[in-house]
């Protein structure tokens, strides 16, 4: 006797596909939005990390030249990007400190690209520098990109939601 196949077809129905494709869709949102997360964590660590070592930086030159490296002429922000609105450098933000100091002055991580926000609409996210040689403010403008705290030790609260600052004897 011979035994009668029925046309069985394999494979997923249009219904199926859909539902795959959507919980796909889902999951890769979650990641990308974690991922996107820890790069915006990554940069503000290294914001504070390059604020410690321009603090640093500071000091010694203080140490060796018996005040802090001068503001352009008048109480005048310097900037680490050439062009922002604070800024009346050509890109050697804090005069005299390289490379004796440090070897190089850092950047934002953003490379100058301004973060939308009520305030960064037309300053870019940078370092900002200002001295009246016996003390300086020290910036790093248009940060944090998390959410934080007043208890955080860059906390500026002349600019609680838009800077993180360290200073001494001159915090504007």
């Amino acid at each position: 006797m011979k035994k009668i196949r029925k046309n069985l077809s394999f494979g997923f129905t249009l219904i199926e596909l859909l539902v795959v494709i959507a919980i796909i869709g889902v999951l890769a949102s979650v990641v990308l939005a974690s991922v996107n997360t820890a790069r915006a964590k990554s940069r503000d660590a290294r914001r504070k990390a390059d604020l410690n070592q321009l603090r640093l930086a500071l000091e010694l030159y203080y140490d060796t030249n018996g005040a802090y490296p001068p503001s352009a002429a008048g109480p005048n922000w310097y900037s680490s990007e050439p062009g922002d609105n604070a800024s009346n450098n050509g890109g050697d933000w804090i005069p005299g400190l390289t490379p004796t100091y440090i070897p190089s002055l850092p950047r934002d991580p953003l490379g100058g690209a301004g973060r939308p926000s009520a305030i960064c609409t037309t300053w870019r996210s940078a370092y900002l520098y200002i001295s009246n040689g016996q003390g300086y403010t020290l910036l790093s403008h248009c940060a944090p990109e998390v959410p934080w705290t007043s208890s955080d030790s860059f906390f500026d609260p002349s600019r609680p939601t838009h800077a993180w600052r360290t200073c001494v004897n001159f915090c504007t």
